[in-house]
């Protein structure tokens, strides 16, 4: 972790690059006039401030000195402490109370996670186990060719906190694949609830993830039997269409424990 100032990693920057403040300053004017938006511009004074304080720039700013010093504008942000792959977490720590489509969104395709890249033969495949066990190998693989994966064929939708349409079936928070090219109902039969056909639907005012049936015209939003949710009939095409059908889900299959000071988890009370 570099506990340089931001203004301080600029100046190197800036220096390695052999980049003059009033080279900054007329390259930026050149963007500035692209764009035509004099926020993009620098002045030699206004950088020469930055790299001797503690300012933070705007994001105009921000954009014009990853241009003209050819480095990421994720990068650039990183410098004061605003690391934008943390976006994800802190959605999750911050759930929506209605069911929507999600995305998974890479900020740096070129960094790498930790991945299996081989298992180990002599384990058996058949008994459930522990993944790290499985596992011979781990190695760093490219979050962009994760991107190429079958991900590239699905949304990812997330259950709100108040839809129990599914419950206890599909929980609410829960995240689901779905896959964008089944759009219709499929007329096949279906022996347990865990063989039903699961679609994820639009609404006018909003998402619904739901079992599905067409009756005269009308789209039947199915809930679990255990579920507190009714039945409800949308007009098919004009109050609701199917966006695809759900393939995956992840789901916990308990609730969290709440917090408490220090992050610690809170442990059952000695009797």
């Amino acid at each position: 972790m570099n506990l340089q100032p931001p203004g301080e990693q600029l100046r190197k920057l800036r220096i390695r690059l052999g980049i003059t403040t009033r080279d900054v300053e007329s390259r930026s004017q050149r963007i500035a006039e692209t764009e035509k938006n004099q926020e993009f511009q620098i002045s030699n004074a206004w950088l020469t401030q930055l790299e001797n304080s503690d300012s933070v720039p705007s994001i105009f700013k921000v954009y014009s000195l990853a241009a003209i010093y050819h480095v990421k504008f994720t990068d650039l942000l990183f410098y004061f402490g605003l690391d934008l792959q943390k976006t994800t977490l802190h959605q999750l720590l911050a759930p929506l109370p209605n069911t929507h489509l999600t995305t998974l969104e890479v900020c740096d395709t070129e960094k790498t996670v930790s991945f299996p890249v081989r298992f180990d033969r002599s384990f058996d495949l058949d008994n459930t186990n522990l993944l790290t066990r499985m596992v011979e190998i781990w190695g760093e693989v490219p979050i962009a060719l994760l991107q190429h994966l079958d991900l590239r064929q699905s949304l990812y939708g997330y259950i709100g906190l108040q839809d129990f349409t599914l419950h206890p079936f599909l929980r609410p928070g829960s995240f689901v694949q779905v896959d964008q090219r089944v759009r219709k109902i499929q007329p096949q039969r279906w022996r347990t609830e865990f063989d039903r056909p699961i679609y994820f639907v639009e609404l006018r005012d909003g998402y619904a993830c739901s079992w599905c049936e067409l009756q005269d015209g009308h789209l039947l939003l199915l809930p679990h039997p255990l579920s507190p949710c009714s039945v409800r009939r949308l007009d098919y095409g004009r109050e609701a269409e199917i966006i695809g059908q759900v393939t995956a889900v992840a789901m916990r299959l308990v609730d969290s424990p709440d917090p408490v000071p220090g992050g610690a988890a809170r442990l059952p009370k000695q009797v």
